[in-house]
């Protein structure tokens, strides 16, 4: 039972994470997977071969170096919504153990997809103000803060999967505050 509720909360820590980078927190998953750290589900399992660490671990570095390209950027936003919320169920569904596989893809869609949609809609909203408000100038800085909160969040979910879920729900909660702030002004 508590592992079933630490698979959940790894799954939407690195949900969440999905939001900020795709790639990163798969290629985490991945790496934590290849040195036995977290046992994904038999389906899953080949997260960890040498060749997706490598194939992740390459789409991570093109992904983070992508967004600090001017315009490029923008246009990563666009398609990253659907790439997150897509992410964000595989992930759900390669950790959750012990659930039948229609409560596993239920909370995969919702908890796992609906995390990360959440959380990139967000940080492109973010990326937008910033790039009105600074001529794109300020995005580079938007994108250092991305890339070091999937890291962060990547690292916790795996390692203290508990603090991610806190992490979540405290990501949340300034998401709402900052959407209700804009919305009132």
């Amino acid at each position: 039972m508590i592992e079933t509720i630490l698979s959940i909360f790894l799954g939407i820590g690195l949900s969440a994470s999905v939001g900020f980078r795709v790639f990163l927190p798969l290629f985490a998953l991945s790496l934590a997977a290849y040195f036995n750290i977290w046992e994904l589900n038999e389906s899953w399992m080949w997260i960890g071969s040498t060749t997706a660490v490598i194939t992740l671990g390459i789409a991570t570095i093109v992904e983070i170096v992508a967004y600090y390209i001017p315009v490029v950027d923008n246009l990563l936003d666009t398609i990253a919504i659907p790439l997150a919320t897509v992410a964000g169920t595989a992930i759900m569904v390669s950790t959750v153990a012990d659930l039948s596989p229609v409560i596993t893809w239920a909370l995969a869609i919702i908890a796992g997809g609906g995390t990360a949609a959440a959380v990139k809609s967000s940080a492109s909203a973010t990326r937008l103000g910033s790039t009105v408000s600074t001529a794109g100038f300020g995005n580079p800085i938007v994108s250092t803060l991305e890339t070091g909160s999937s890291v962060v969040m990547s690292i916790v979910s795996i390692f203290l999967p508990i603090l991610a879920i806190i992490l979540v729900v405290f990501l949340f909660y300034i998401v709402h505050r900052l959407y209700k702030k804009i919305r009132r002004n």
